[in-house]
């Protein structure tokens, strides 16, 4: 046993110069077959049974070893810095056992001289000039630390203790979407941008919508959506599994819709064509979920964004309504307060440019536009189209006057469609897109219509029907009484309100008699 050993200063030098090349493992068992390898100084030597001996008994003494060899911590090619590890088995023998010594240090260094260096306290690494330095820029890490852990912490206010759903963590998300990287990013929109994500404890599959810090309504939304769907439970409606807020960061964690968005599914030459069963079936789950938010809560919740984009497709293509974050949540019988107009283009009821309040009928309105480009393939507003074709609801209707509504069908499904049906979902899309809210049936309506429960009336009023006049033959009688202000002379106009100049038809699909095609397109064998 030494009387007198400083503590043991250990440093292997891993010299940054990238003209070497990179090893891929430095392993020894003991210094005995490195010494042409290592580069020791000071106390340091190399003993004959192979151990590295840093200090001996003097006084106040250091010692350095390093790896001879430089090595590369950056790639040549990315630049990004490798990781490594390294183990080794040590021993230090103080002068007073039970007092322990100074220790020592691994360190990494772009050269093999320390000028300056003392030993004991400053392990062979540091001088009484520069401690303080070090001194300083651990106290300020410290600082730095706590205040980034007080500034990230998830604070919890009393509202949020109201809220149904499970509320996660930040870290927990962050951990599930991998940091939120780009390579998760599933899509986005007006309200910030959704992630997939893994949640680590069950490996559950989720979506975590990320509310942008730049959106002016975002904190709203949030708290409507959170407050509108924590508690909502329906088979046709996207789950909310949880939430997190954390200063400006507002997450929404809801299932995971493999098959993504409807509208993936219609628009801009799908990869996969969704035949008219998987279509009919998610009219009537789409239709289910939203006849649970007018009628089947406690309160009810008008979505205010129905959509096709907003429609997601579960692993049997099932389809859920998603994205509540424009909901407006009123007690029933009451009317909803809001002001601002939300939505989307080819989506609002022309009310709501008047009056900017929400119903469950502008809802339907929506609802009717979904319907129509379900069946024909094509976007509410389709710029690229023909001019006659440009306002979708105008084209069906157009269609339906001149009794060749099939032909709007989309042709992807190459005739292979149920007539009935087909004729059933447009003839009830025209009903929900008329310009005055109580022409248009309610979900309830519209639900049973879609299970055959009850037969369509006879006669269709054109979307832009503004009273009985417009009717031909006196089959208008029913709509006398109404009155509506809405211009629809302008371009604007026809956007907003999808406009047209046509009659009534009175067609009636329940007969089974009459043809829905125009002469070109009649099949004799169907």
């Amino acid at each position: 046993m030494f009387q007198k050993l400083s503590p043991f200063l250990f440093f292997l030098s891993f010299l940054l110069n990238p003209v070497f090349s990179q090893l891929d493992e430095l392993f020894s068992q003991g210094f005995d077959h490195a010494r042409s390898n290592m580069s020791v100084c000071d106390g340091a030597q190399i003993e004959d049974n192979g151990i590295l001996r840093l200090t001996n008994n003097s006084l106040r003494l250091k010692g350095h070893a390093f790896y001879s060899n430089q090595m590369q911590f950056k790639s040549s090619i990315t630049g990004k810095a490798f990781s490594f590890s390294t183990a080794f088995a040590f021993a230090i023998v103080p002068e007073y056992p039970k007092l322990g010594g100074h220790g020592f240090a691994f360190t990494i260094s772009p050269s093999k001289d320390l000028p300056g260096s003392l030993p004991s306290q400053y392990l062979g690494l540091l001088n009484a000039s520069n401690i303080a330095v070090v001194f300083i820029i651990l106290v300020m890490g410290i600082a730095f630390y706590l205040v980034r852990k007080i500034k990230n912490a998830d604070v919890i206010e009393e509202w949020e203790f109201d809220v149904g759903p499970h509320r996660f963590s930040y870290q927990e998300l962050k951990k599930a979407t991998r940091g939120f990287r780009d390579k998760e990013l599933l899509g986005f929109g007006g309200f910030g941008k959704v992630y997939k994500g893994t949640l680590p404890n069950s490996n559950t599959q989720v979506a975590v919508k990320r509310i942008s810090r730049e959106s002016k309504q975002g904190v709203r939304e949030f708290t409507s959506e959170i407050a509108s769907i924590g508690r909502l439970r329906h088979r046709n409606l996207v789950q909310l599994l949880g939430w997190c807020r954390r200063r400006g960061d507002l997450l929404l964690v809801y299932d995971f819709m493999p098959n993504g968005s409807l509208d993936k599914y219609l628009f801009d030459n799908p990869k996969t064509i969704l035949n008219w069963e998987q279509r009919f079936n998610i009219i009537k789950g789409v239709a289910s979920g939203l006849l649970y938010l007018h009628e089947g809560w406690e309160q009810t919740v008008i979505h205010r964004d129905i959509k096709a984009g907003n429609v997601l497709l579960d692993s049997e293509l099932n389809g859920r309504l998603g994205d509540f974050g424009l909901a407006k949540l009123y007690e029933r019988g009451t009317n909803p307060s809001t002001t601002r107009v939300v939505g989307t283009l080819g989506y609002l009821a022309p009310e709501l440019t008047r009056t900017g309040k929400p119903t469950t009928s502008s809802d339907v309105f929506a609802f009717g536009a979904l319907l129509l480009e379900v069946v024909c393939g094509r976007r509410p507003i389709e710029p690229k189209a023909m001019p006659e074709e440009l306002i979708l609801v105008d084209w069906v209707w157009e269609k339906w006057k001149n009794g060749a509504i099939l032909d709007v069908v989309d042709p992807r499904l190459n005739d292979e469609f149920d007539e009935l049906e087909a004729v059933v979902v447009l003839k009830l899309g025209l009903m929900c897109s008329n310009n005055l809210p109580n022409v248009r049936p309610t979900m309830r309506q519209v639900v049973r219509y879609l299970e055959g429960e009850v037969s369509l009336p006879e006669v269709v009023a054109a979307p832009d029907a503004y009273d009985g006049k417009k009717s031909e033959g006196g089959n208008g009688g029913e709509f006398e009484d109404y009155v509506h202000s809405y211009p629809s002379s302008t371009n604007f106009d026809k956007f907003t309100t999808w406009s047209c100049g046509a009659d009534y038809g009175d067609i009636d699909i329940e007969a089974g008699s009459t043809s829905f095609r125009s002469p070109s397109h009649r099949n004799e064998g169907r």
